[in-house]
């Protein structure tokens, strides 16, 4: 059985050199981005991501993500979730429905470790 990753408690954006620098990476640092990569490591997390980068709005509820991945509320919830525990997406409640944006400051902080190109 794999060994499960640690629950992260920092949300925030991590915060550690690129793979390609010359710095090793820590093992801290490692399970903070290993927890966000397991979180996006999800078509349908994926296409959540997607659709709230892409919305103009730069938001959407549960209302309207759970048509467009073809699943209900309740299983579209459960994948926000999992992408607001790792820091990857943010959400506000107003009256019965709950608003989601990305949160593209982690986003972009994930992408710049990742840069290996």
């Amino acid at each position: 059985m794999p060994k499960p990753l640690p629950l992260l408690v920092d949300a925030s954006p991590v915060c550690c050199p690129p793979l390609t620098s010359d710095e090793a990476l820590s093992a801290a640092d490692a399970a903070g981005v290993a927890v966000r990569l397991k979180a996006l490591a999800d078509p349908t997390r994926l296409r959540l991501v997607s659709f709230l980068l892409g919305s103009a709005e730069a938001e959407a509820c549960t209302c309207d993500l759970a048509p467009y991945v073809g699943l209900s509320e309740a299983t579209v919830s459960h994948h926000l979730k999992q992408l607001l525990d790792a820091g990857l997406v943010t959400k506000e409640r107003r009256g019965m429905n709950v608003y989601y944006r990305a949160h593209r400051e982690a986003l972009g902080a994930l992408a710049r470790v990742l840069d290996c190109c």
